[in-house]
């Protein structure tokens, strides 16, 4: 009985500043008070209208598809490359190494790319293709983690030695076996980098120039004008983060039960 109500109250914390955004961005006035007076909806109007909204949530989702194409280009072989690797020490290895940047605060790795990309040499500072970079830095260690991951989960090397039995080269393996059984996670793998890309906030807040500023970072100016204009703004960027929750979790059930059919063979 006590963990169920200790599992109610978690949740109950989690669901109530969403809840009070939510009721927010359809509040008249919230001045000083638990919950606003008034209701309308032209905060979402002033925020579809709003041409620097509209700039940002654009920047953010070509920066999003740059950062998961790139992803994509980079992860999957790179995963495939540690999945082979017959050493378990230089599997280790690579996985340390890939996941570092999980470790790394976004906050340093801005620092460090100010400090380079700031330069005579190097003056791309505040360029789209700048952000897209250290999104691709953030971003890869999920998407490696979540292919890597799946690869062992699925028995991807049966499935390769069966079709080399069969006298398939190795690019036709890697075509037509692992790509096959790893759709699911490669959409579920892209689907967080989407997420993280679209939500981060402290590495493009440096980075970003100002006609590339993302999402996050014009909805904190937001705040300092009508709180209701920035709940609506904010209420936007969960229901993105929430549609891809949602379509993460469908790829990831999608992935269990092809390895549950795969195992009942």
């Amino acid at each position: 009985m006590i963990p169920r109500w200790i599992t109610i109250a978690y949740l109950a914390y989690l669901a109530a500043p969403i809840v009070l955004l939510f009721v927010g961005s359809f509040g008249d006035l919230w001045l000083n008070t638990l919950l606003p007076t008034g209701a309308t909806v032209r905060w979402y109007a002033e925020v579809a209208a709003d041409p620097s909204f509209r700039r940002a949530f654009s920047a953010s989702l070509f920066v999003a598809v740059m950062t998961c194409a790139a992803c994509v280009a980079i992860g999957l072989p790179l995963g495939y490359a540690v999945f082979r690797a017959r050493s378990a020490r230089v599997r280790a290895l690579a996985r340390m190494l890939y996941q570092l940047p999980v470790a790394l605060p976004p906050l340093v790795l801005a620092f460090g790319f100010i400090l380079v990309f700031s330069s005579d040499a190097l003056p791309w500072l505040g360029s789209v293709w700048l952000l897209i970079a250290g999104h691709i830095v953030l971003g890869l260690p999920y998407f490696l983690q979540t292919v890597v991951s799946d690869m062992q989960r699925l028995g991807l090397r049966t499935l390769e030695d069966a079709a080399e039995s069969l006298g398939s080269s190795g690019l036709q393996r890697f075509l037509h076996v692992v790509l096959p059984a790893l759709r699911h996670s490669v959409l579920s793998g892209l689907i967080v980098v989407a997420a993280l890309s679209i939500g981060e906030f402290q590495f493009s807040n440096l980075v970003s120039g100002f006609l590339n500023r993302t999402y996050p970072v014009v909805l904190l100016q937001a705040f300092y004008g009508a709180t209701g204009f920035a709940c609506a703004a904010t209420v936007i960027l969960l229901a993105l983060a929430l549609t891809a929750s949602v379509t993460g979790a469908l790829s990831a059930r999608g992935t269990a039960r092809f390895a549950t059919a795969r195992a009942g063979r």
